[in-house]
């Protein structure tokens, strides 16, 4: 069951997750337990396995005689920090360096299910804040177990001892222990119960709420990081594949296969659902063999099909002209009345587009069939035990027999998530059983294109009456959309998607009366999660029809959210910080030093249970909108890292940037216009804006942090755009209009 190493040239092997425990289950003095245990288990270690999850220390802890603590981490690394901030949480309360963690992701297991749910994702921005107070129990128990064998070893009463980074202090004789030298002594005591170990004082924090140095820096920064696309294992070959041009189709005849066949390094061809294949000794060969193939791609008249004549333009206009009984998602007050009541009344209908996800690392995977019956996969993942359950529904083995192995993610966005037909993992598995040996399968950029889920497409009927000082009375919005939610599973559920309308839903201005609902449109798109899912999209046609309602009334943008927030000092004092941030409120049109017309904007967001506000600076170069600068407050209740969170805040708003400028994913005669980033620009660094944080810890209960702070920077952005042009912006990408 053992993988080779993952190596390049005379680099230092990289073990795979289970090579590495089966090594260190022998090492002395390494505190490790769980997985990979040697037939005979001490009746310490059979009790251990019937603790609750986030209570098993020794599965996600070894303690290595050099001091050194391996950690694996129930979040999946992929860009976001989580490694640095598991790190921080269980070494304040063990007592040892962040720095001195390895961290990798953890193999599927339930055991690893430390979530409060109960589930194990690395998604909605829940990684830390759902996890931190049983992180932080599973590094006090730990030091517990160091502790009490340390009592044992200079034969003193527990109480007499102490901790200090990486070792055990005795006060009344001087002596002190590594941890190194008594992480074997501890490997076979009992662990405490939880309820049984106090945690620190967060006055008395070392690491948390400190700038700890990333983790994962060096190893990315040097090229030494190993991703699925770097992986190896012995007699492995590769992969590449061409999907039918339009979803529902499948291949027919293959004109060419023997010319294709006989091309250098072509080990077979093979047909795949909606796609051809070709097994190669590697993948350049294998994927020029592939996009030689000449296939009559046939399109079954049963088949759930993407119509030949479908177009994106189109089909966004039949959203705006969808009729239909709305579906109510949230009601407060009475909306007819309201607006009826009302001395002026606005309505307009706002847009959101197609997304592609376009991260780093395109979908990859291998896969290897063992000797024993067992199957391995190193896949990019979200969910290590959501995979491993589907892999076993589609393969028809027991889950204890798949082995799932988790690199880090070149990327993340929520691309990696299980999605019927964008991913590369079935095909790699049915290659591998087809050839009978480990099958490394990569999509190229192009079939990535292809064959990618997307962010949904809605559109938004707005109607807001106004009262005779223009403040809104009453405010509707009804989203003609499919959720995400509803594209994944094919069909309307009984409940609404709230991923369909968060954004719209849950604000926390006082307006009398609201009604927000939905229309449920389904589309030919496959649709998936996006960064920040509905807020990406809602926020940004929520804020900016509601400074459509402050034009209306002749009202300050700023001064009416003030207005209708007073009364909620949270979201007041988050406002009043952007706004200080910024030097103070200058909504312009105004001539900045360069001689440019500057305006700014502002917009709010409340995503994942953290707090947003934001505040763009943009001018028009050559007709193209330029962002100079972004201030944003966020206030995510507490925080582990505040370098992490304003790395998160720039990188979001790098992505909130690209949205609203530039991205936009069209459908033409039923297949995707941009096949690489020739096509499906993103954000250049030229076009970066500077970016100023100033985070807010207000107490409140820990919210997210890597999706929160995008979706308040696009409506920000185009309230920006519309005070200083004049020209209401009401969807998106701002690249469509003519600033001329």
């Amino acid at each position: 069951m053992q993988s080779s190493a993952f190596t390049s040239g005379d680099e230092p092997a990289n073990l795979s997750r289970r090579r590495f425990l089966l090594a260190t289950g022998g090492v002395a003095g390494a505190l490790v337990l769980g997985i990979g245990l040697p037939v005979e288990q001490t009746r310490a270690q059979v009790a251990q396995q019937a603790l609750p999850p986030g209570t098993r220390v020794p599965a996600f802890l070894a303690i290595r005689p050099d001091g050194s603590v391996r950690f694996l981490s129930p979040f999946i690394e992929g860009g976001q920090g989580i490694f640095t901030a598991m790190a921080q949480i269980v070494g304040e309360e063990l007592d040892a360096d962040p720095a001195s963690f390895v961290v990798e992701n953890a193999p599927a297991g339930e055991q690893y299910k430390v979530m409060e749910s109960g589930m194990r994702i690395t998604g909605g921005s829940q990684s830390v804040r759902t996890s931190y107070m049983t992180m932080r129990r599973l590094g006090a128990l730990a030091r517990h177990m160091l502790l009490q064998a340390a009592a044992t070893s200079l034969d003193v009463p527990l109480a007499s001892l102490r901790t200090e980074p990486g070792k055990v202090v005795h006060d009344a004789s001087g002596r002190t222990l590594s941890y190194g030298d008594l992480a074997s002594r501890a490997r076979d005591l009992p662990i405490p119960p939880a309820d049984a170990v106090a945690l620190k004082d967060p006055t008395q924090f070392r690491w948390i709420g400190k700038p700890v140095k990333r983790l994962d820096a060096w190893a990315k920064s040097t090229g030494q990081a190993i991703y699925t696309i770097d992986c190896r294992v012995d007699n492995m070959l590769h992969a590449a594949v061409q999907h039918a041009p339009r979803l529902g189709m499948t291949a027919g005849a293959l004109r060419n296969e023997a010319q294709v066949q006989a091309m250098k390094g072509v080990h077979s061809v093979h047909r795949l659902p909606g796609a051809v294949a070709v097994v190669a000794e590697r993948w350049w060969q294998a994927k020029r063999a592939v996009e030689t193939l000449q296939v009559e791609w046939l399109a079954p008249a049963d088949a759930e099909l993407m119509p030949a004549d479908f177009s994106s333009a189109d089909f966004a206009q039949a959203l705006a002209n969808q009729p239909g009984e709305s579906q109510e998602a949230e009601v407060k007050g009475d909306f007819a009345a309201g607006f009826a009541a009302a001395r002026s009344t606005i309505s307009a209908t706002y847009h959101s587009q197609y997304l592609n996800h376009a991260q780093l690392e395109p979908p990859s995977a291998l896969a290897r069939f063992n000797g024993d019956g067992t199957l391995e996969l190193w896949i990019p993942n979200q969910a290590p035990e959501m995979f491993q359950g589907e892999v076993a529904k589609r393969t028809g083995l027991d889950a204890e027999k798949i082995f799932i192995h988790s690199p880090l993610l070149g990327g993340f966005f929520g691309r990696h998530f299980i999605y019927d037909g964008a991913m590369a993992w079935p095909q790699a598995v049915e290659l591998a059983k087809a050839v009978g040996r480990p099958v490394k399968l990569i999509w190229s950029r192009e079939e990535e294109f292809l064959r990618d889920t997307h962010r949904p497409m809605a559109a938004v009927r707005f109607r807001a009456g106004l009262d005779s000082e223009g403040y809104p009375l009453a405010l509707e919005a009804i989203s003609i959309c499919e959720g995400p939610t509803e594209g994944i599973s094919g069909k309307q559920g009984d409940k609404l998607d709230p991923t369909a309308t968060e954004g719209l839903t849950g604000k926390a201005y006082g307006i009398p009366h609201v009604r927000i609902a939905q229309i449920y449109k389904k589309g030919p798109v496959k649709l998936g999660y996006w960064r920040s899912v509905g807020n990406s999209m809602n926020d940004f046609l929520y804020e900016s029809f509601f400074d459509e309602i402050a034009d209306s009334g002749k009202l300050d943008p700023l001064a009416l959210r003030l207005r209708l927030l007073k009364g909620n000092a949270r979201l007041t004092t988050l406002l009043e910080a952007v706004v200080d941030l910024s030097g103070g409120w200058k909504p312009g049109p105004y001539t900045a030093e360069d001689g440019s017309r500057r305006a700014r904007g502002v917009a709010m967001a409340s995503p994942f249970g953290t707090e947003a506000a934001a505040i763009a600076e943009v001018s028009i170069e050559n007709g193209q909108v330029r962002v100079h600068r972004v201030w944003e407050a966020i206030d995510p209740g507490s925080i582990v890292n505040p370098a992490i969170v304003a790395a998160q805040v720039n990188g979001a708003v790098a992505l909130g940037l690209s949205q609203v400028l530039l991205e936009e994913a069209l459908f033409e005669k039923g297949q995707p216009v941009a096949r690489n980033f020739d096509l499906y620009p993103i954000l250049p660094p030229s076009r970066m804006a500077q970016v100023e944080v100033r985070i807010i810890e207000s107490g409140a209960k820990m919210g997210g942090i890597g999706e929160p702070p995008l979706p308040a920077v696009p409506p920000a952005v185009a309230n920006a755009v519309s005070r200083l042009t004049g020209q209401r912006i009401r969807s998106m990408p701002l690249s469509r209009y003519n600033f001329t």
